[in-house]
């Protein structure tokens, strides 16, 4: 039976993408690196840190990798509080007050940082839904390492079977495959150059997956 669904955030809850964008590639510029598209969206899915490191070791960078990690944040920052577009993806609000009046228990997985899912929270209003909250870059090991989702299940008090993730990008659905636990992928117009191979399914409308319509899957 589903007793827990474990969220994503960007690209599933928000897109915060385009302002990571802007941020890595301001970052970029600031390191006088030129950084190609292909090779960016590589990191989808991956905290910061291991962003930036692995900007670091494939570049040569001399530069310690939190250094980068201070300038992209700063930049986010920047832009968030500047950007009054920023809103929640259609359908998710609906979807997660769906799931909270079934009972189920909601935790937050995302590889932002704490400062950046604190603001996203409180933006809108979130944490009365969520029973907790992770955040990657707190943790040893990045996605595709199913160490967050291993963790966001502790926090919901079940097992993984009992379990659900909803992620769009590639690190994410690895990280649940790995973690044995069922994932759904969104495909968001937003996540570019994504494989959902390794999802149990896929959506394109978070209606697809309301309680009444996926309960079934965790049934028998």
């Amino acid at each position: 039976m589903l007793k827990a669904v474990l969220f994503d955030m960007d690209g599933v809850i928000v897109n915060t993408e385009p302002l990571h964008y802007k941020a890595y590639y301001d970052m970029f510029k600031a390191v006088n690196i030129e950084v190609p598209l292909e090779h960016y969206q590589r990191y989808t899915g991956r905290s910061t840190i291991s962003t930036c490191t692995g900007i670091c070791d494939h570049f040569g960078l001399e530069n310690d990798p939190k250094e980068l990690v201070q300038l992209k944040r700063k930049a986010f920052q920047k832009l968030f509080k500047a950007d009054p577009d920023l809103d929640l993806l259609p359908g998710v609000l609906d979807l997660i007050k769906n799931y909270y009046n079934n009972g189920i228990t909601l935790v937050l997985a995302s590889s932002a940082s704490q400062i950046t899912i604190h603001d996203v929270f409180t933006r809108f209003d979130l944490d009365q839904y969520f029973k907790g909250r992770i955040s990657g870059a707190d943790l040893e090991a990045s996605k595709p390492h199913p160490e967050i989702f291993e963790r966001a299940a502790e926090i919901a008090g079940y097992h993984p079977s009992e379990c659900m993730v909803i992620e769009d990008s590639t690190s994410g659905l690895k990280a649940s495959h790995a973690a044995g636990i069922y994932c759904v992928a969104y495909k968001s117009p937003h996540s570019k150059n994504q494989s959902y191979e390794l999802a149990n399914k896929v959506i394109s409308d978070f209606s697809e997956i309301t309680y009444e319509n996926i309960k079934s899957e965790f049934e028998g």
